[in-house]
């Protein structure tokens, strides 16, 4: 659903026992197939090198996503020669651009007649490479469309720019969702109008004519039906663009500028809302404010961050602005808890001279707090910034607004003492409950070339917002805790989340 390219490789038993239910046996291409682009089951030596050339050659070609190979004790112990596949035998993969001028021009049409338009990208850009990154920026810049993004495209546009209106979806800005819901054309770039971003279906962006520009074709009219649809790989289509819009000498930004004036007219009305704003404390620390002091301290470094996934990674895609592609990386289709600490092993390991944080909460972090002992190992300064509320706070949120706070297992009263738990793996551990010590222990933790699990008291009341309500449109969003009281969710809403 994240469009990974992984590798996967698994032990199987020897041949001669596969079927018959010996120990430890695991029908792995069976399980794995519903999960996975491609698996092989490895029965001969001498196919292995023409299959781990296709495991690389699959993950990482069209849309990326993982593979598995699967090789059993036999041909694992036995020899072979390995030869390299000949380059003209081009593995049997489907064209990924499958678009022509006459859809560019198409949508340089409906670009220039456009009074509302906006660019909706996803992670889709990311995976195009950096070059898509640096053409989309050009793109917007040829324009002056306003642009969101979606929670895994986050990075792909600067974080900081005018043009950008933060991120859209459930958890998304007032002004990103109201524009989606409200313009009339939306170019949808690498993205897969997942259910968090739409709400509900029927009445998303109702006036809009739609472009949806994806790399995988089953992916165009899967969900919502779009009115141009060009299969291509977004880099390319990004660059076919611009090459138009220069050729015909179209400046869509000066000549669009008072068509589109309206338009930006009403953003900023949205934007004065500041659907980001929250009510600070002298006496306790808010997690959404750690998150804004851990980004002005580390905006200077080339950082990377990592999330589990809850409240903590919503927060952390709200107020850690990303100006860069490939620096963040979180669990979005699965919401994966335990994500973020090995990930950010994976990072620390590609990048060894970077500060990688992994932003975390203290219920995720403890699904995989053993791979800590792995940073200590191989001497990966990972940093593990903890936003401790003593909660699974994504399930406490939405047990109040579903279940009428009927809290269940969600309350974690047995936590262990997390700078304790860091010195027993041999790891430096901080702790910070106030907010007038946060800055300097946030300066402390990014000074140390040691793995440190920084634990983080925040606020344990705090929700979430701005929240697209279970089975509402996309354009109806509670903006804090009043809002919250006042909207309850009822009936066939409940369901939809």
């Amino acid at each position: 659903m994240d469009s990974v390219p992984l590798v996967c490789i698994s032990g199987q038993v020897p041949t001669h026992l596969i079927g018959t239910d010996a120990f430890q046996e695991c029908d792995t291409t069976g399980i794995t197939r519903p999960c996975t682009k491609h698996n092989w089951l490895v029965k001969d030596i001498n196919d292995l090198p023409r299959i781990m050339h296709e495991a690389f050659e699959v993950a990482t070609t069209g849309r990326p996503g993982p593979v598995l190979v699967d090789i059993p004790k036999d041909v694992q112990f036995a020899k072979a020669k390995y030869f390299k596949p000949k380059k003209e035998k081009k593995l049997n993969v489907r064209i990924i651009n499958r678009f022509n001028q006459k859809d560019i021009d198409q949508l340089i049409s409906l670009m220039s007649k456009a009074s509302k338009p906006i660019f909706y990208t996803g992670g889709g850009v990311i995976n195009s490479g950096p070059k898509a990154s640096e053409l989309l920026r050009e793109l917007v810049s040829l324009t002056g469309f306003p642009i969101t993004s979606t929670l895994q495209g986050l990075g792909a546009y600067p974080g900081d720019d005018n043009l950008f209106l933060g991120m859209l979806g459930m958890h998304g800005t007032y002004e990103a969702n109201n524009a989606m819901h409200d313009c009339d054309l939306l170019i949808n770039i690498g993205a897969r109008f997942d259910d968090r971003i739409t709400g509900k279906i029927d009445e998303f962006s109702p006036k809009s004519k739609k472009v949806h520009i994806d790399i995988d074709p089953s992916s165009i009219n899967k969900i919502v039906k779009v009115d141009l649809s060009i299969v291509g790989d977004v880099s390319d289509v990004i660059s076919s663009t611009i090459k138009t819009l220069k050729n015909k000498n179209l400046n869509l930004e000066k000549s669009n500028k008072q068509k589109v004036s309206k338009w930006w007219q009403q953003i900023q009305k949205w934007r004065t809302k500041k659907s980001l704003n929250f009510v600070n404390s002298d006496t306790v620390i808010k997690p959404q404010h750690a998150v804004q002091r851990l980004y002005e301290l580390t905006k200077s470094q080339d950082t990377f961050i990592t999330t589990e996934v809850g409240q903590h990674q919503m927060w952390a895609a709200q107020h850690y602005k990303f100006n860069k592609p490939n620096r963040w990386m979180t669990s979005g289709g699965l919401g994966t808890m335990g994500y973020g600490l090995p990930a950010a092993v994976g990072v620390q390991v590609a990048h060894p001279k970077k500060l990688v944080v992994d932003i975390a909460g203290e219920a995720s972090i403890l699904m995989t707090m053993q791979e800590i002992s792995t940073a200590v190992q191989y001497n990966l300064p990972i940093k593990i910034f903890i936003l401790n509320n003593q909660y699974m706070g994504m399930v406490r949120q939405w047990q109040e607004l579903l279940h009428e706070k009927n809290y269940s297992e969600s309350y974690s009263e047995a936590l262990p003492d997390f700078v304790k738990l860091a010195e027993a793996y041999g790891c430096v551990g901080i702790r910070a409950e106030k907010p007038s010590e946060l800055d300097e222990k946030i300066e402390e933790m990014i000074s140390i070339d040691r793995p440190v699990i920084f634990d983080c008291h925040v606020d344990q009341n705090e929700n979430c917002f701005p929240m697209i309500p279970s089975g509402k449109p996309h354009n109806q969003m509670l903006l804090g805790p009043k809002d919250q009281e006042e909207n309850k969710i009822t009936g066939k809403g409940k369901a939809l989340v």
